[in-house]
Order: C-alpha cells, then sequence, then structure tokens
C-alpha cells in the first residue's frame, strides 16, 4: 500500500504516538485495503463511495459504531496526510457520515464497597502480595491508565513532595499527587524491591517475580481477579479503577477541571462523561429521600 508505511512512521516519530496506536492505525488501513480488494478494488483507494459501503459491511457484521468511527478517524487523518503530500486534493472523509454513537457511562465500583475491601482483604505479605495491592492502590489512587503504571520507573517517585511523574500519552507528563498511606506503601514496596533485586538494572517500578518489567495482559489478570471479589460488574478491568477514581473525586464535589488534569485527558470533553454518572446518583437521592418523587 503505497504511502502506508511513510504515514506510520510520521505517527510515530513526528506526531510521537505511541506503538499501541500506530498499530491499530496499521490494522484499520490493512482492513480497509482487505475490504477494497474484496469488492474488486485491487488497489488501495480511498473513494468516499467504497468508504461508505465498507462502513455498511462492518455494522452488518456487527461492530460497533464506536469502532467503526475510530477506523474512520484512520482514513481521515491518512488523508489528511495525503493532502499535505499532494498526493491527492480532497479529502473523501468529507462527504462520508459517521454512524451515531449511544453515550456510554463509565462503569465504576461502588465507593464504599470498595474501599471497604481494601481496607480489610489479606493481600499477603510476600513480593507478590504487597506488588498486588500496590497496584490496586496506584491504579485506584491516582486514576493513571494501566500503561502509565507499566511505565513508571523507581525515579517517578518523589515520596518527600509525595508526588508520583506519569509519562502519559503523546509523551506527555502530568504530576499526581498521593496520600500519606500510599507513600508508605510505596517506601515499603522500595525497599522491599531493593532487598529483593539488589544488584538489578531494570529500573521499572513494579517488576514480576523474576524482577522483570510488568506485562499488560499481567496487570490486567491481577485487576481482574481482585474486582471478580469486589463487584458484580461484567466489565472488569484497570480502567474500572480509573472511571471509579474519577467518579468518587466528581460525587465528593472535586472540580472537574481538576479531574481532567490528574487523569491526563487533552480536553474537558472526555472528562464530562464522568458527569452522567452523578446525574445518576443525584436522581437516585431525589427519588429516595422527595416526599412527591413517586
Amino acid at each position: 500500500m503505497l504511502y502506508k508505511d511513510d504515514f506510520l512512521s510520521y505517527l510515530r516519530f513526528e506526531k510521537r504516538y505511541s506503538p499501541h496506536t500506530v498499530a491499530s492505525y496499521d490494522n484499520d488501513l490493512k482492513q480497509y485495503h482487505a475490504f477494497c480488494e474484496h469488492t474488486g478494488v485491487l488497489n488501495f483507494e480511498l473513494d468516499s463511495a467504497l468508504i461508505r459501503l465498507w462502513i455498511v459491511s462492518m455494522l452488518e457484521e456487527g461492530v460497533t459504531s464506536r469502532s467503526v468511527n475510530r477506523k474512520l478517524s484512520t482514513l481521515k487523518t491518512f488523508s489528511r496526510y495525503l493532502i499535505r503530500q499532494g498526493v491527492i486534493s480532497v479529502n473523501p472523509l468529507n462527504k462520508v457520515l459517521k454512524p451515531k454513537v449511544s453515550k456510554r457511562i463509565p462503569a465504576f465500583v461502588d465507593e464504599e464497597k470498595l474501599n471497604h475491601f481494601l481496607d480489610n482483604y489479606e493481600f499477603g505479605d510476600d513480593f507478590t502480595g504487597i506488588r498486588n495491592q500496590l497496584i490496586i492502590e496506584l491504579l485506584y489512587q491516582t486514576g493513571m491508565r494501566r500503561s502509565e503504571l507499566i511505565g513508571l520507573r523507581t525515579g517517578s517517585v518523589n515520596l518527600s513532595e509525595g508526588l508520583i511523574l506519569v509519562l502519559g500519552k503523546r509523551n506527555k507528563e502530568r504530576l499526581i499527587p498521593i496520600n500519606n498511606d500510599l507513600r508508605r506503601r510505596l517506601k515499603d514496596f522500595l525497599a522491599l524491591r531493593n532487598e529483593a533485586f539488589p544488584s538489578l538494572a531494570n529500573d521499572s517500578l513494579l517488576l514480576t517475580s523474576k524482577g522483570q518489567t510488568l506485562y499488560p495482559k499481567m496487570v490486567y489478570r491481577i485487576i481482574t481477579d481482585f474486582l471478580a471479589m469486589v463487584t458484580t460488574l461484567e466489565k472488569k478491568s484497570p480502567h474500572v479503577l480509573r472511571h471509579s477514581f474519577a467518579t468518587h473525586l466528581l460525587n465528593r464535589g472535586a472540580d472537574l477541571n481538576a479531574i481532567k488534569e490528574l487523569l491526563g485527558h487533552a480536553n474537558l470533553s472526555a472528562t464530562q462523561v464522568y458527569t452522567h454518572n452523578t446525574f445518576e446518583k443525584l436522581k437516585d437521592i431525589y427519588k429516595q429521600a422527595h416526599p412527591r418523587a413517586t
């Protein structure tokens, strides 16, 4: 496919997108190319009519509107790149309507139930137990993403100031405050880490039992096993703890802009989705408390 490799290099080195994001763009372009060939168009062709057919095909196969729109966004970004390179003059996506997406309310764990469990569950006093508890506490108390957690280094933690330096999307750094309890947990874990791996060159903060950097599937398994004991939510993932962090802050009156900065969102609209959870809670309170609510 002409210009695809150059486009992916542009995303990787100039836009500084993460390897995961670049791989998603690559996969979307390959899927559209395969659809072109399936319909008899041997060469990759950015044509609005063909793109509409691709949309219909994906929706008929059960692909969600949200996923379809993400793939269309990939084509639109690629088209903009081709325009800048002088390959095409008009973006074909300008004539393509995106399928409507129903607003998805983030899943979160009940605050009282989550904190009661964290206060009373015995994770164990060995390296694995202490590390697993720290993983859960970090995700819930800071709202960081799984990739950000894995990317933490020993130098990311400033115990004296009570701050953690997080490297977010597009290599954007942000500082997240931590409370005294989490500060103590980090201090104890660092001492245990140094004792278990005294001459380790790897400076990743969180390690496997063999001294290697944590990997995404391992974090996912740790969190899903934990959440299975705490909630009956169908969706159980590290992101649920991020959603819980934001929702619990908002329910306790935190400023939306402050939550935006803590989460590392690029704009406020991404953070505003949590107001729907708060609104649902307010409706429940109203129904329970107001004498004429029923």
